[in-house]
């Protein structure tokens, strides 16, 4: 009689429909602890609010910088020669004929801008950041903020969208 041979099967990893590359571009960073897996989870968090609206499969690049940097880059792309806490550069959408991930955008997040923000608001850097990666990422999905009802609108999104990630409403006013 042959001997049975096991022969051990492996199950190929399921692809994940959704990637989100983080890149720190700044010295400085280890200051905010878990700083990119803060991104990843607040990306996905927004990602998944927002069910149909995110196509799959996607992308989001979200870059730590500095304020010089992120200076650069509102001046050339918005005109504005200053420091800020966040950008949100969308990408179009792809030809339905092309067969790849849809690149949303990109997302850039300033260090010092975050930290003095975080001081002067009384939250941690860590919680700053992720409400600064949910709102880059609702502006990637289409959402602004130019009106009083649009702004509404996406505060309340962030609102339960942080909320799920256990922060506290980023936007309630400091109790006296």
């Amino acid at each position: 009689m042959a001997a049975l041979k096991l022969v051990a099967a492996s199950v190929p990893p399921v692809e994940d429909p959704i990637v989100i590359d983080v890149m720190v571009e700044a010295e400085g960073w280890s200051a905010v602890p878990e700083a990119e897996a803060i991104c990843l989870r607040a990306a996905r968090a927004a990602l998944a609010a927002c069910g149909d609206a995110v196509p799959e499969p996607c992308e989001v690049a979200i870059t730590l910088t500095d304020d010089a940097r992120i200076r650069v880059l509102n001046r050339e792309w918005r005109s504005k020669d200053k420091a800020t806490n966040v950008l949100s550069f969308p990408q179009p959408d792809l030809p339905d004929d092309v067969d790849a991930p849809q690149p949303l955008g990109d997302i850039i997040v300033a260090l010092e801008t975050l930290s003095g923000e975080a001081r002067a608001e009384d939250k941690t850097a860590g919680h700053h950041l992720a409400h600064l990666v949910v709102h880059g990422t609702l502006h990637l999905l289409g959402y602004d903020h130019m009106t009083e009802t649009e702004a509404e609108e996406m505060e309340a999104l962030e609102r339960r969208i942080l909320a799920g990630l256990g922060i506290d409403d980023p936007y309630a006013l400091p109790q006296d």
